[in-house]
């Protein structure tokens, strides 16, 4: 048995992280590799075993996927941050702000991708194939955070995958899954965020059918 007080917390306080990512501390490399050790152990679809891990740490590489990441978020977040009512929701739009402006500075970023395209595929192909890469994802975040690394999951850059893919020299049949700012945190004590009862979300045996 797991002590899940420990697991229980690892998971309900795995933050996205964008003000608190350390930009001047370096991050080892076999922190990195560890982490996706551990991700490795996620299950995918018939063990096709094809999420691959691109990790960039070369500073002109990170300038020119930062513009990228800018180019597709940053004139809405920045609208975002001037419109938006809700206090908590702005306070996530000025964070997103914050590190949209400082991503290069970022230590590391990490790229992870899946060996096969399904543009256009059928549902059940389509979520198959990223059921094969989500959980081994969410794994190396997870394992970040237990070792006092933080990092937030973003997909701004996606909107133009092309350019990224041509930056990164990612081959035309890998699909990019996420990028991942990667640093230590400034301090580990993250709080668990508010969230309604998961009476109010989960339906029994039909649709729309509470407990």
């Amino acid at each position: 048995m797991f002590d899940t007080a420990t697991t229980d917390e690892l998971l309900a306080t795995t933050r996205a992280v964008r003000r608190r990512l350390d930009l001047d501390r370096p991050v080892d490399r076999s922190v990195i590799l560890e982490c996706i050790a551990l991700a490795q152990q996620a299950p995918t679809g018939t063990n096709a075993q094809s999420w691959r891990w691109l990790v960039v740490t070369e500073p002109d590489t990170k300038a020119a996927l930062a513009e990228i990441y800018r180019d597709g978020c940053l004139a809405y977040v920045e609208k975002a941050v001037v419109e938006e009512k809700d206090p908590q929701t702005r306070r996530v739009y000025e964070s997103t702000l914050q590190l949209a402006t400082t991503m290069e500075r970022v230590p590391v970023m990490v790229i992870p991708c899946i060996e096969r395209r399904f543009d256009g595929a059928p549902l059940v192909v389509a979520a198959s194939s990223w059921g094969s890469i989500l959980p081994a994802a969410w794994s190396f975040v997870l394992a970040l955070r237990s070792r006092g690394l933080g990092s937030v999951w973003t997909t701004a850059h996606l909107w133009n995958e092309a350019e990224a893919a041509r930056v990164l020299g990612i081959p035309d049949d890998v699909t990019q899954v996420a990028m991942f700012p990667v640093a230590h945190t400034i301090g580990t004590d993250f709080r668990r965020a508010t969230r309604p009862p998961p009476e109010t979300v989960t339906f029994w045996e039909s649709w729309g059918t509470t407990a």
